[in-house]
């Protein structure tokens, strides 16, 4: 039974903020993390919940688990380089490694429209048995729900994952020292940019790809060698700069960037530039941060370029001494400027 503090709790926020959601509140920005904070957080709170992740961490007799959740819509359900069930899987997998967990198990729900063709749904199916197989992950139960024409849009997903942790000290904001390395692993906004180029017929010279992948192997190769990682996130909705805000409001720390040195290809760049979008907020499915001392991040890029050799590491900033919870970047002319979360979304729908 809730307590009396959480019923107020709950009422109060239906108070204040107006009885609909929009599509701002799935986006991964600032409205999200408000709806979280103020609808879920007072009521599901525990000892076992993770604020500052996509999973928790179990202790359950001698094992030590990451559980993770998650749901996926993106539209269109294929798109170039991947699909939502290859999305599916590979999503909830990295959640398991951004707690710094080896992936083993993952649950599958469906919900289908009526008249969804069969076809499409074996290939999904197909996709998703192909993901998991490439990371040693086994889907061991599921379940299906068909609702009526004109209310499912095609098909929704939802996953949930259990993995073996492998570092004993958290990897999480709270870890998070001044003197750390920022390290993101390849080029951002193209998983973000392919789908929205699928859904608006947009061409290329080349063709630009969804940076869809599992990122289990990279993250264990650096907890194998010893890496001392302080912080792992995917930069999933809200892309890089969302991430960033994200862990330096949790951490309490300053976080530096150096805006000539965040990769991004010209492919993304250029399509940014036509819809008048910033590549630093496009989502990703296969780009992740991790913060180190500085004396591992030479060490860090090797290991991460062996392990993940389609993208390239880089270095694109430092956590300062300068304790304020949020996020700079110096421009190409040097100029400071700060790097916040956006209310809404630029491209919903895209995972």
């Amino acid at each position: 039974m809730r307590s009396p503090e959480a019923t107020d709790r709950s009422t109060s926020l239906t108070a204040r903020n107006g009885s609909r959601i929009t599509l701002a509140h799935g986006s991964g920005g600032r409205s999200m993390r408000r709806l979280i904070e103020t609808a879920f957080a007072p009521l599901f709170a525990s000892p076992d919940s993770e604020a500052d992740h996509d999973g928790a961490r179990l202790e359950i007799a001698e094992a030590r688990l990451a559980f993770t959740t998650d749901s996926f819509v993106v539209d269109p359900i294929f798109f170039p380089g991947g699909d939502i069930g290859m999305l599916a899987v590979n999503g909830t997998i990295n959640d398991l490694a951004m707690c710094g967990a080896k992936p083993l198990y993952l649950s599958v729900a469906m919900i289908l429209e009526e008249g969804f063709p069969v076809e499409s749904l074996e290939r999904i199916a197909r996709s998703m048995q192909a993901a998991a197989d490439a990371t040693g992950v086994r889907l061991v139960t599921g379940d299906t729900k068909v609702v009526e024409r004109g209310r499912g849009h095609g098909i929704f997903i939802t996953t949930a994952g259990i993995g073996q942790l492998r570092q004993r000290e958290k990897i999480d904001p709270g870890a998070v020292r001044p003197g750390d390395a920022v390290i993101v692993n390849g080029d951002i906004g193209r998983h973000g940019i392919a789908v929205m180029s699928k859904r608006e017929g947009l061409e290329f010279e080349s063709e630009l790809l969804s940076d869809c992948a599992s990122l289990a192997s990279p993250v264990l190769a650096l907890i194998e060698a010893g890496v001392e990682i302080h912080c792992l996130r995917d930069l999933t909705r809200g892309g890089l700069a969302t991430g960033l805000v994200e862990i330096a409001e949790s951490s309490g720390q300053h976080i530096r960037l150096v805006e000539r040195r965040i990769p991004v290809g010209d492919e993304v760049r250029g399509a940014c530039e036509m819809l008048g979008f910033d590549p630093m907020y496009v989502a990703n499915e296969g780009r992740f941060v991790t913060f180190v001392p500085a004396s591992e991040a030479e060490r860090t890029l090797s290991i991460l370029g062996r392990a993940f050799p389609q993208a390239n590491p880089v270095v694109i900033g430092e956590v300062t001494d300068q304790a304020s919870g949020t996020v700079t970047m110096t421009s190409v002319l040097g100029v400071e400027r700060i790097v916040d979360m956006l209310n809404g979304d630029q491209l919903p729908r895209i995972c």
